[in-house]
């Protein structure tokens, strides 16, 4: 009986040995199967971080052969001391004389290409211009804006704010537009002897004053008979140098 029980217990202890391998087995079967799984998307992560690393330059350079929007306006393979000043990068002159010639080392600007008297192509020159300030240019070297609100028939004169722009072949130190008080000197098509005429023929029935704009004055005159004729006397002179002016504030032509 008891060498039965003894063998019943090794059979028991066998199958339970047996049983723990086999289990054994599988579950290193489905670890090595997780790993595989999870390093696939770490390999197709690496794969993407990979081709985008080498696409970055490719990006890059698209963006490095964008034309700057000066290039329009800078002739190509002409001389380089005739550029307009867009099309250049200078150096400033700090021994320079106000209102003297003087020389700067100039460089032209990316995508621009120029040549010298020689018609090789280059980058450094030089240039020579009068050593002053843009707003101090001659009124003939700049552009203003113009302005339709300000009286130009007035005493004191008026001035209105204007902005300037340095025309392109002008060459001058510090900012190209910039802010300048000028006199009102805009005209509304008014001329001066068409005015002076009515003045002297039909003054006294308002005709000068209705030309002009001013049609309260001109009533004035139609229904005084030109204030019996005074009133159109000093209209003649005040017309004739000038005084008088169109309603709207503009000059006569």
């Amino acid at each position: 009986m008891a060498a039965r029980w003894w063998r019943r217990c090794l059979r028991g202890l066998c199958g339970a040995a047996l049983f723990l391998s086999q289990l054994s087995v599988l579950s290193g079967r489905a670890g090595s199967l997780m790993t595989t799984k999870l390093s696939q998307p770490q390999s197709t992560l690496a794969k993407s971080l990979t081709s985008t690393s080498t696409n970055a330059p490719y990006f890059k350079a698209l963006e490095s052969t964008e034309i700057p929007p000066y290039v329009t306006n800078c002739p190509s393979n002409g001389l380089c001391s005739r550029l307009p000043p867009d099309c250049m990068t200078c150096n400033t002159n700090y021994s320079c004389i106000y209102g003297k010639t003087a020389t700067f080392d100039c460089k032209v600007k990316p995508h621009v290409h120029c040549v010298d008297e020689n018609n090789h192509e280059q980058e450094n020159f030089t240039i020579n211009m009068t050593c002053q300030f843009c707003w101090q240019l001659a009124t003939s070297d700049y552009v203003c804006t113009n302005s339709t609100n300000c009286m130009t028939v007035s005493c004191p004169r008026q001035r209105y704010n204007a902005t300037c722009t340095v025309r392109d072949h002008i060459h001058c130190l510090g900012n190209r537009v910039f802010p300048k008080m000028l006199y009102c000197n805009w005209t509304g098509g008014y001329k001066w002897s068409t005015a002076l005429a009515l003045s002297i023929t039909l003054g006294g029935f308002g005709a000068d004053r209705f030309y002009l704009g001013q049609w309260r004055e001109g009533l004035g005159k139609l229904f005084s008979f030109g204030g019996l004729g005074i009133w159109t006397l000093i209209d003649v002179l005040l017309i004739g140098v000038g005084y008088v002016g169109p309603a709207d504030g503009s000059l006569y032509i």
